[in-house]
């Protein structure tokens, strides 16, 4: 089994275990919840190949992301969940025709997130497990967008306000799998034609921090 193939199903195992035993039914538990957040998102960056065969990198902003975490509640300690986030970012290059081309990255992910109850009121800490697609579209010049497969692992603290409000604090890593020596970005019409971006890499990773508010019923 290679790297690529094991890194696909290290987070699919992991999903499907912690919600591997029967579902369990309890009057007094929330059924749904929802999570508006903000945060910080940085890191990502693509490893280009040049013509004359060197390799160079092109990397991503650090900026702003928002987004939406929809959860089912499965038992009164763990959720499946639906997560959207997305960041308008710009590209940051040495070659003047890539640096400052404005890109927008969106993750929508399926997983769940699990609580580890510990003896105190002031928070509770978790941990989510998703897997899903990541949407990449350059928002000038008529570029195509990509579509990649990506997974991601995210923790943090819960600090209730009562039984249905909580703030959320957490940090998630984003990991995507990028096709190697795949050209990225690219356009063709009657005016012009080419890409933005020919990737020699394997994997894009980006990493968000989040400040959200937990409302469940």
């Amino acid at each position: 089994m290679n790297l690529t193939t094991r890194l696909i199903c290290i987070p699919l195992l992991a999903t499907a275990g912690l919600f591997a035993t029967p579902l369990v039914a309890q009057a007094d538990s929330p059924r749904f919840e929802f999570t508006p957040f903000a945060g910080g998102r940085m890191g990502g960056g693509f490893d280009v190949a040049a013509a004359d065969g060197t390799d160079s990198s092109v990397d991503l902003d650090a900026g702003m992301s928002y987004g939406l975490d929809l959860g089912l509640y499965r038992d009164g300690q763990s959720f499946y969940e639906l997560l959207y986030s997305t960041q308008s970012t710009s590209l940051d290059s040495k070659d003047p025709l890539l640096d400052g081309v404005d890109l927008r990255i969106d993750y929508l992910q399926f997983g769940g997130t699990a609580f580890f109850p510990i003896d105190s009121d002031l928070y509770v800490p978790y941990l989510s497990l998703t897997i899903g697609a990541t949407l990449m579209e350059p928002d000038t010049g008529g570029y195509d967008s990509e579509t990649m497969f990506s997974g991601s692992i995210g923790g943090g603290l819960r600090i209730p306000f009562n039984d249905n409000v909580a703030l959320n604090l957490g940090v998630r890593g984003y990991l995507t799998f990028v096709d190697s020596d795949t050209d990225l970005f690219c356009v063709s019409n009657s005016q012009e034609a080419g890409c933005l971006v020919r990737s020699s890499g394997s994997t894009f990773f980006q990493a968000e921090g989040q400040l959200g508010l937990s409302v469940r019923f």
